[in-house]
């Protein structure tokens, strides 16, 4: 099955977010990933509701919406009229897990759970079959740029075995250092989906960059 590439915004010029929106739209990303951070559940502040927005009247690409925040279930109906197509909630942020990806995907939008490096794959057994995908961090959440860390290739390769035990339909996602170098080795583990920003925005050909990353052989 071809990989899908999800750049991340975090790392664009927000001076000129209309411009690196329109690129991606030309380019052959396949999402447009957002991170959403609170303060609280990750030590930084990103954005809210009217950046989503305005992104959404301007991309032509599906939204990944990756939520840092803590209790994401006071803000589902919010993050879909702001234009959300996949959610992510943090397994340690839902109190009740089930419940939200249930609503989540009630709602309309495809449902993700994201774990944390220090957060064990098994954790996730009793919640795959109702959810579309899982996002592994590679990185601790928070801040763009970030070194990746080599122990989540033996947690890829984990998910992957559970994902086929079970005859499940759900994508593998990464995020957090990922990079021309890792990519190759990403898919032959597993995974599915590479979310990249600092390595797609801080190239001086960030459409050549994310080219790279989908035609990996």
């Amino acid at each position: 099955m071809p990989h899908f590439v999800s750049p991340s915004i975090l790392t664009a010029d927000f001076g000129n977010l209309e411009k690196e929106i329109r690129m991606l739209n030309e380019s052959q990303a396949d999402w447009i990933h957002l991170d959403i951070m609170d303060g609280v559940f990750v030590p930084n502040i990103s954005f809210g509701f009217p950046i989503i927005k305005h992104i959404k009247k301007i991309a032509e690409k599906p939204l990944d919406v990756h939520l840092m925040i803590v209790d994401p279930d006071r803000y589902l109906n919010q993050f879909k009229d702001a234009g959300a197509d996949i959610l992510n909630v943090h397994y340690e942020a839902c109190l009740h897990l089930n419940r939200t990806v249930s609503e989540i995907r009630k709602l309309g939008m495809k449902a993700a759970v994201t774990i944390n490096p220090h957060t064990p794959v098994s954790c996730l057994k009793n919640i795959l079959p109702y959810v579309d995908m899982v996002l592994i961090m590679t990185v601790n959440p928070g801040y763009g740029g970030q070194s990746f860390i080599m122990e989540s290739y033996n947690k890829i390769a984990e998910l992957k075995n559970m994902i086929d035990s079970g005859a499940y339909n759900i994508l593998i996602e990464v995020d957090g250092g990922v990079d021309l170098k890792n990519a190759s080795e990403l898919i032959a583990t597993g995974a599915d989906v590479l979310v990249a920003g600092n390595t797609v925005f801080s190239s001086d050909d960030p459409k050549g960059t994310i080219a790279k990353l989908k035609n990996l052989t």
